[in-house]
């Protein structure tokens, strides 16, 4: 259950409908309906073809066939991007540049919010790879890349910390002075 994210994603968010969204990492496109039922403008985001059909066909909304690591997003497209446990595919070394990436396509005050599960681990899981991160490290990874955290909190909620295992972090666009 994922509700306690999107509403955290939304509540950082203009109280306005009509809002364009991007769903990072969007898979079969269960988060894409949520949002489109809430009056919004969701465009899901895969790199697996199949999930974007079914996004697709799911949604009745656009979807981008994209790699995480090859990204061609048009700037300043987005409100909001809900990348939930979707940039721990992210190795290290580019996290970086794909988070400029999306800084890049959110509009001025936009909203990013990223789950990914705890740890200190860095690696390939049979075919998925994973970086798995604490809070202090996410939150310099936002901060270099022009983010404002706003607030983060560990998932499932009301159970002790060391049976959290996801970090999720709602953070904003920050353009330069």
């Amino acid at each position: 259950d994922v509700s306690q994210n999107i509403d955290a994603f939304l509540s950082a968010l203009p109280k306005e409908k009509n809002l364009d969204i991007l769903d990072f990492g969007c898979g079969p496109g269960r988060d894409m309906c949520v949002f489109k039922s809430m009056g919004h403008r969701p465009v899901g985001l895969d790199g697996s073809k199949e999930f974007c059909k079914m996004a697709e066909q799911q949604s009745d909304c656009p979807t981008l066939n994209q790699q995480f690591l090859n990204l061609k997003l048009e700037e300043k497209s987005f409100d909001g991007i809900f990348a939930n446990a979707s940039l721990f595919h992210v190795p290290s070394k580019e996290l970086p540049r794909v988070l400029n990436e999306l800084h890049c396509a959110l509009r001025k005050d936009g909203i990013l919010f990223s789950s990914n599960p705890r740890g200190n681990a860095e690696g390939w899981q049979g075919q998925r790879y994973g970086h798995y991160m604490e809070f202090e490290a996410s939150e310099t990874y936002l901060q270099q890349s022009g983010f404002k955290i706003i607030e983060h909190f560990y998932r499932p909620a009301g159970m002790p910390r060391e049976h959290q295992p996801w970090l999720a972090i709602v953070s904003q666009r920050q353009d330069p002075k």
